[in-house]
Order: C-alpha cells, then structure tokens, then sequence
C-alpha cells in the first residue's frame, strides 16, 4: 500500500504540486471536514477523521493501493502527521511525507519580511510561558487556539506593563475574507478575532531584556531604604545555585529584588517572595528596570503560599522572618532535589542552615564572603569593608558521588 501523509496548509489550497498528485491517484482521502471540502474531486472514497486509531484502522480495513491523508498547516509543525507517521512504521508501513505551506510563511509573505528569527509555537492545548519567550528579545509567532487566545494573550502583555508590544493579527489566511490586523496589546486585548488566525508579537527596543553577566553594580537598582544583597554576593549566589535556563526559582525574602532579577536572567521563571509593601514595589520597579518579565513578585510571608507556586530546581533564601527551619522545610516538600542557598550574617542562622541540611541528607557547603571598596577620604583612599556574609548551600547527596 502507498500511503501519502499531506499538509495541505490553512485551507486546503495552498497544496504543493506532489500533493495534488497524490490526492489524484488516490482511492482513499481521510482528513478534517473542514479539509475535505476544499480539495480537488476526483472519485476517491473521503473519510471525515482526525483520531490516529481510527484513521489507521481505516487504512486497514480499505484494501486500497493508494492512501492519502491530510493535515492542515505543516506536517512538521505540532501536526498529528509525526504521530500517525510513527504508528505506520511500527506497522512496517513507510509513509511518504509532502509539507504544506505553514501559516507562518503565509503570515511572512503577506507581510514582505523574513522570518527566520520567529520563536514558533502552538497555543492550540498548551500553555505558553510568553514572558519566558519574550526574554529572547525576538518576535514569537503562535497559531491560537481561538480568536479568544488573541485577547487573552494581549491582556497578559497589558498586565506585565507590555501593552505597548507591537501585535500582528492575520485572520483566516488564504481564505478570500483574510484580514492582517495591526496594532499594540493595548489596542488588541479587548478586541474580537476570528477562531482561524495566527498572532505575532513584538516588543520594541526598550522592552527586549537586557544581557549580561551576573554581578550587577549595585547603584544601578531602585532601592528606597529596603535592605540589598550586594554586587559580589549575588554573583556568588548564582554560582552556588548552577542556574540553567530551564530552571524555576524561588527567591524568598526578595527584598528590593536585585537577586530576582539576576536570577530571572539566567533563568526560566522566578517567584520573588516578599511581604513588605515598599518591597513588592521595589521589586515591580526593577523588573521593569531590568525588563526581567519572567520575574514574578509574590505578597506572602514565608512559608505561607509556597505551596501555591510552580516547582522549583533552584530556592534563595535572603530572608526567613524567623521561619528558616518551616521555609527550608517547604522547599524540600516541593522539590526533594532542590538546589538551595541561605544568606546568613548571624553565627546562629548559619548554624540553624547547616544543622538542619545534614539531618535532611544534603550536603552544605559554607562560603564566607568579606568584601571591601575603595572610597575616597579627601585625596586618599581607604578600603571599607561591606559586612562579612555567609552563604549556606545544599543539595542532595547522590549516591557514588
């Protein structure tokens, strides 16, 4: 049996020249209705599906030579052709593959522009982390799921304070009623837009993430009279802490925020737990600063509402208001291989930060840090020390290590 697998593109009409010949010498067309009725006649047998099961049990029972079934967009791209694909091999059935052409390349052409350097996806069932992509700095493309999604995404951009991201809107390409919309968030977030579309969206110069290495001079945060973590300890803290850019982390006691922002820009997403008022906005403050989206302030007294925030590889613990035992606690509850670091300036909260990850199996490692600067005393220069921190960091002892 030959058996074609065909993206037929958004329509069905933007076929490839293969894929018309395919469906020609077909005897058996299976595909999605609203597929199905936009493709050539030509005498062969069609079956309204979409389940792989039933589509292969279709092919089984056909007793045809020739198969052809077809997905909409590309084969390539989040499409059920990779799923039936593998199936039909395990059957000793290699199925030839014809792409379509993508929303995404009929969005680029209407639009005159390349796009090689969009960050592809599909909302369709899926959740998207959009501040974790819009970290990248580059445009990210999405087929939605409905019309729906366009204005619940332009909202979330709102809220962050990204309403001003640039949003492309192309509605039922290739369809003779298609429309390309542009406009901001702002504009989009309680607009109405047709089920069948696909989004772009763009942040401008002054919203792309800034990169750098860790280690940010200290005079560059918004501050107020919140206490800070300083220049070399937070450099430190993301050592110690092996941060990925998968990771989620946790930032407890956040304080201005200066660790959670460093942390946001190695890392997947970041939940900065503070209770004080003037620091949750000190912490919004330099988010914005620092343009880290994927920071998430969080009002709760630690380890009140831990449990309420996603998994975390990695936890900093800057500040415990006298609940490091409950906290340290919490963090193991989540996550029993999480990576942690305490930030101690009393002999007893490092004591209580050791004592209580070797009776939990982890193995801590004490790092005392004494920095000092220059600061100018008339015409001399004097170095003052910044008082002397210790950083307690854990993590589980694995076996043969």
């Amino acid at each position: 049996m030959c058996i074609t697998l065909i993206g037929a593109g958004g329509t069905g009409a933007e076929l490839l020249p293969q894929a018309i010949a395919a469906l020609t010498e077909a005897e058996l067309v299976i595909g999605a209705p609203r597929l199905l009725e936009s493709l050539p006649q030509n005498g062969a047998r069609r079956v309204a599906e979409t389940n792989t099961e039933a589509i292969l049990n279709e092919i089984r029972s056909s007793g045809c030579r020739r198969c052809a079934v077809v997905f909409s967009g590309d084969t390539g791209f989040y499409s059920g052709a990779g799923i039936l694909a593998a199936r039909l091999r395990k059957e000793g059935l290699i199925p030839e593959i014809i792409p379509g052409i993508s929303s995404f390349q009929l969005l680029a052409a209407r639009l005159g522009r390349p796009w090689q350097d969009w960050q592809l996806m599909s909302a369709h069932g899926a959740k998207i982390d959009l501040p974790y992509y819009l970290k990248e700095g580059r445009p990210v493309a999405m087929l939605t799921g409905s019309g729906r999604d366009v204005c619940d995404f332009c909202r979330r951009l709102t809220d962050m304070g990204l309403g001003s991201c640039h949003v492309t809107v192309g509605e039922r390409l290739s369809y003779p009623d298609e429309k390309i919309l542009e406009g901001t968030a702002d504009d989009f977030y309680t607009g109405r837009f047709a089920d069948l579309n696909i989004m772009l969206i763009e942040p401008g110069p002054e919203l792309i993430p800034l990169r750098r290495t860790p280690g940010i001079p200290d005079d560059e945060f918004i501050r107020g009279t919140v206490p800070m973590t300083k220049q070399p300890v937070r450099a430190m803290i993301l050592a110690c802490l092996g941060v990925m850019p998968e990771d989620v982390c946790w930032d407890i006691g956040a304080g201005t925020g200066s660790v959670s922002v460093e942390l946001a820009m190695a890392a997947r997403q970041v939940w900065a737990v503070e209770q004080g008022e003037q620091g949750l906005a000190l912490i919004r403050e330099n988010r914005t600063k620092f343009r880290t989206w994927n920071l998430n302030p969080v009002s709760a007294k630690a380890p009140e509402g831990l449990d309420k925030l996603p998994v975390p590889n990695a936890v900093f613990i800057g500040g415990s208001g006298g609940q490091l035992k409950d906290i340290l606690e919490a963090c193991v509850q989540a996550n029993p291989d999480v990576r942690i670091c305490v930030s101690a300036i009393t002999l007893e909260t490092l004591h209580r930060a050791v004592d209580w990850m070797e009776e939990k199996g982890l193995a801590p490692e004490v790092i005392q840090l004494s920095a000092s600067r220059t600061r100018a005393i008339g015409k001399a220069r004097m170095l003052l020390p910044d008082n002397p921190v210790f950083l307690i960091c854990g993590r589980r002892i694995c076996e043969g290590s």
